[in-house]
């Protein structure tokens, strides 16, 4: 028999024993649809988790002051202080004020864009026209540089200038998701209305382009308005502490913007040289990072599920094999008596080992991509397909088949012809 001939006899083996067929192939699928639809949601995570916290790119970092807390439990967001320096625990909860973060803006020497920005109520309620929105509106203060260096687009309308930082008046930028409840969608329609923010009075002159959601919470259901006017305003605490972005042109320049901007804060936080830094420094991707890290679990624990079950396949379909090989001993021998090799017999029990086996990999794999691609539609990101894994299971039930079936495919071919006949 030629190899054409030995597979199309295997396939017709595996079609005539459905029921036996059909049992491992539901076993094995379920180890690899594990396996792969783990690794689709987690790429489908970390796709919509890449695009939700690098809106300021690659190229930025922020400036954030550090608490008690972060020092005693080191949530891992911060950058280690360079060299052995002490924690000096009077200089923690001390929040970055804004003649810190404009001192800052002012004396920073590098080329690169800083931007301060305030964080103020996050359940404001806005009306105009005789409608009004939930009180989940989250209203940040920023400046000139603030929609640029986080990555908001302006739809119509202008963003805020210096002179509406400075004088602190009442203007502001609304969200697409306020723009839809007040102003029916249309996102040219706000531009110069009045709305009131908690009953106070403002003039949009911008709206925003729509930035999807994160984690189930929209990223459109914001006001931005000057930080003077968020401190005036909105601000549960007349202490909060400001925010620093920093965004260079050119990648390569971070590292060095990062120690600059270090080196000159220092110095307008009053910090010895000794002494441990008071604040924070966090690249724009760290909470990338951080989350990557721990969906890294899941990964491990869909390859110890999926291990797990195909150990178990394996064991299961070399018990049918061997099952096979007892049934079929009278077919072994006829073949054997018409002048058939061990090498073919050999064969054809090893292709039904791994046909059995790529098929529970074909289930499997659509299985897991259809399943991990159901998180993706719950995030709004793109079809997702992780093709190394894909073809990882595929070389994985290759090995499970080839292992499984070499024992009962030498079992078979070393039976005695006449013994096999005679076999009932």
């Amino acid at each position: 028999m030629n190899l054409l001939d030995i597979i199309s006899l295997s396939y017709r083996t595996i079609k005539a024993n459905k029921l036996r067929t059909g049992l491992t192939v539901a076993i094995i699928a379920l180890g690899i649809a594990a396996l792969i639809g783990i690794r689709t949601a987690i790429e489908a995570m970390t796709q919509k988790f890449t695009e939700s916290f690098s809106s300021m790119g690659a190229n930025g970092y922020s400036i954030r002051f550090k608490t008690a807390w972060q020092v005693r439990f080191n949530v891992g967001l911060k950058r280690e202080s360079r060299g052995r320096r002490r924690e000096k625990k009077s200089n923690t909860n001390k929040p970055i004020t804004q003649d810190q973060a404009e001192a800052f803006k002012q004396n920073f020497n590098f080329p690169a864009m800083v931007s301060l920005s305030l964080g103020g109520t996050g359940n404001a309620i806005v009306a105009a026209n005789g409608k009004k929105t939930n009180p989940t509106v989250r209203i940040t203060g920023g400046d000139e540089n603030y929609t640029d260096l986080n990555g908001f687009k302006i739809a119509y309308g202008r963003g805020l200038n210096i002179q509406d930082v400075q004088s602190g008046r009442n203007v502001c930028l609304i969200g697409k998701d306020i723009a839809d409840k007040l102003y029916g969608g249309n996102l040219e329609k706000p531009v110069e209305q009045i709305i009131r923010i908690n009953n106070i009075s403002f003039r949009i002159i911008g709206t925003l382009e729509s930035k999807g959601s994160t984690l189930g919470g929209s990223r459109d259901n914001l006001i931005i308005t000057s930080y003077n006017a968020v401190r005036r305003f909105f601000s549960n605490n007349p202490n909060a502490s400001f925010s620093i972005g920093v965004k260079v042109a050119d990648i390569k320049l971070l590292d060095m913007a990062i120690g600059e901007g270090e080196g000159t804060f220092r110095s307008i936080r009053k910090i010895e040289t000794k002494e441990a830094d008071n604040f924070i420094i966090d690249k724009s991707d760290s909470f990338v990072e951080l989350l990557l890290r721990n969906l890294s679990w899941l990964t491990g624990a869909a390859v110890v599920i999926g291990f797990i079950t195909l150990m178990g396949a394996a064991i299961g379909l070399m018990n049918i094999m061997l099952v096979a090989v007892t049934e079929r001993t009278k077919e072994v021998g006829l073949v054997k008596a018409i002048g058939g090799k061990q090498s073919s017999i050999r064969q054809q029990f090893l292709f039904e080992s791994i046909m059995i086996s790529l098929l529970g990999a074909a289930f499997g794999i659509i299985a897991g991509i259809l399943l991990g691609n159901t998180v993706s539609i719950l995030m709004s990101t793109g079809f997702v397909v992780p093709w190394l894994w894909v073809a990882f299971g595929i070389l994985i039930c290759s090995i499970v088949g080839l292992l499984a079936g070499i024992y009962p495919a030498v079992k078979a071919s070393r039976l005695n012809p006449i013994e096999a006949l005679r076999y009932e």
